[in-house]
Parts: C-alpha cells; structure tokens; sequence
C-alpha cells in the first residue's frame, strides 16, 4: 500500500517510476489489515497525529483518484466508530457518550459500566483498496515488476544501482517501501515484524452492527455485507504467519466480552499478517544518508498503514522533488535516535 501510494503521486508529478516487488504486490500486512482510518484512536502515539489528520484530509481526493483511473469502486463500510475510553488516555477529538446512548448505537453492546467515545472515523476494506490502487497505478503508467526481489542497493555516483534476483536496475532515487522485510535493505531502518492475526465472523441474528467497535484489547469492524472482522492480535513473532487457534480463541472472547452476538457467530475465515513496527511506534519517512546517491525510506507505519498511505505518498513526492513537505516529518527521521519503546505486545503474555 505505501509502496504504489508513493509510486502513484510520483507518477502524477511527471515522473517515471518503477516499482519492484519481491511477491504480489499488496498482498503482505495491506491485504491483511483491518482497514480502520483511526486518525484519534486514543491508543496511536500522540506524536502520529499530526501526520494522521494530514493523511485523513487527502484521503477522499486520493480514493477519487483511484477510482478513476482504475473505473472501480472503493466504498466506505463504517463512518462512526464507539471507542472505549481507557483511564489516563487523553481524547483528542470526539464526544463522550453513556451507557444508554452507545447502547442505542451499538444494540446488543454488553452492559458493562465502561467510558464511552463516539468517534466520526471511517474504514473500509482494505482489499478492496489493494485492488483498486494497483489497477490505479498501473493505469497511471507505473511499471510495476512483481516477483522481482531486491537483494541490495549501492551508490553509483549520484544515481542508485539496485540488484534484483533478474539483473540489475539503475535509478535516479529509490524508496524503500519493503514494510517488515525494510532491514532486509537498509540494517539501520530499524523496522522489525509484529504478527498481528484476525479473524471474520458472519453477522449474527438480531439488529446488525454498523458501527466500529474498539477497545485497546479488540475491534470489531462490520463491513456491512454480512461479514464482521475482529482482530487483532499483537505479537512478537519473528516472520510467523501461523494462525493460532488459542489466540483466535482469546480474541473471539474478548470480542464478545464487548458485543455478546460475537460469541456463538459462525467464523468465516482467518488470517495472519506482519506489520512493519519501529522501536518506537512510529512510521520511518524521510531520506537516508548514502553518500551523494538519492535514497529514501517509508515503512514502520504499523497499524496506521492503509490510514496513513496518502499522506505518506504526499511527503515521499514532495521530498524526492524538493519540495518542502506539508509537515514537519522530524519526528520521522530515519535514523532517528531510539525513544523508550511504546509498542506493548499486549498478546503474547495471554497466550
């Protein structure tokens, strides 16, 4: 997703842009994401936020723009979102409601005497905008090559030689956009996997969800078709993909510990996928230092990564032809110093 996000708004600046891919493109932690557009999730960094409204504020001109140049449709599911307000965190937009008024939005919602937030937030599915991006940006002319592995890149005077597993390509600038595998090319990206896995449950009898449904244990995210996804989990477990029926477990329970239509509703599907995470919970973005070669990084982006493509794509274009950006993106830097770590693996005690 930030990879083609970038690639496109390059494109539509003039210039020529190819995009290399080690498998099918959008198909690692995009494809498996929740989809949510959490600009005030209370649990995000409040350093994120800044980046995330900036992000939220391109993002209808950005779906136009796919839409059609690809002559598909990506809808919005949801456009509210019922957070539970943990203690000592601090709300930067929404209204608090009580139990009766989130019961009446979220029929079914467990009686428990929780803090509620109503959030004017947005998702979609992620898939669906997968699709509709690569057709996007392969309309608007980027080259892009998919099963084609980059195994290193090295300065060549002002320009950038990458090696692929099919010979060698040359490049005025090059964006690492590889997500979890970002290291794999740049040892001091920082940027480490976080197995996250979810799981799809058909919508129970009785008055639907329409409404996102969130805590910092769980979400639940209908997409209105019949289909509701709860994830996910955070784990710390290297480049695993396995689905676990324990975890799926705990998060079914939880889940229904919020909404109790989710205890016995049949499961439709299951998946797992790696998030890219730095050390600190924020997105890398910015350009690295490699000699007089012209190299960047955007990866790190976490859970916020369908939220935050747009904005991404924006800031990347912009630097890559000096322009300044529209934020400041300091907060970003590669190579920035390690501040105490914020991502709380919140699963892996449980299981």
């Amino acid at each position: 997703m930030i990879g083609l996000a970038c690639a496109l708004v390059l494109r539509r600046r003039g210039l020529r842009v190819t995009v290399l891919e080690a498998g099918e493109a959008v198909r690692e932690a995009s494809w498996a994401a929740g989809g949510m557009l959490a600009v005030e999730d209370p649990e995000n960094p409040a350093t994120l936020l800044q980046l995330s409204r900036y992000s939220r504020v391109l993002y209808d001109s950005f779906l136009k723009e796919i839409e059609e140049l690809s002559g598909l449709r990506v809808p919005l599911r949801t456009h509210e979102t019922i957070q539970i307000a943990n203690a000592g965190k601090t709300a930067s937009a929404g209204r608090m409601l009580s139990r009766d008024e989130a019961r009446d939005l979220i029929p079914g919602l467990a009686g428990a005497n929780h803090t509620y937030l109503l959030l004017e937030e947005a998702s979609l599915d992620p898939r669906e905008l997968c699709t509709v991006l690569r057709a996007a940006a392969i309309a608007a002319g980027v080259a892009l090559h998919e099963h084609q592995r980059v195994v290193s890149i090295e300065p060549e005077g002002r320009d950038v030689l990458l090696t692929t597993v099919h010979g060698p390509v040359r490049a005025d600038a090059c964006v690492n956009c590889c997500g979890a595998w970002a290291d794999s090319l740049d040892a001091s990206a920082g940027v480490a996997p976080s197995k996250g896995q979810m799981l799809v449950i058909a919508q129970p009898d009785g008055p639907p969800l329409t409404r996102v449904l969130r805590s910092s244990e769980v979400y639940l995210i209908p997409r209105g078709d019949g289909r509701i996804v709860i994830g996910a989990t955070v784990e710390d477990a290297g480049y695993s993909r396995q689905v676990d029926p324990a975890a799926l477990s705990l998060l079914r329970r939880r889940a229904a510990a919020l909404w109790p239509p989710a205890a016995e509703a049949p499961e439709l599907e299951s998946w797992a996928g790696l998030r890219p995470v730095s050390t600190d919970g924020l997105p890398t973005i910015g350009r690295c230092e490699y000699g007089d070669a012209t190299r960047f990084l955007a990866a790190g982006h976490y859970r916020n990564g369908i939220l935050l493509a747009p904005g991404t794509a924006h800031a990347i274009a912009d630097l890559v032809c000096g322009v300044t950006p529209a934020i400041d993106l300091a907060p970003f830097a590669p190579h920035r110093a390690s501040i105490q770590p914020v991502c709380d693996k919140h699963f892996a005690a449980a299981l």
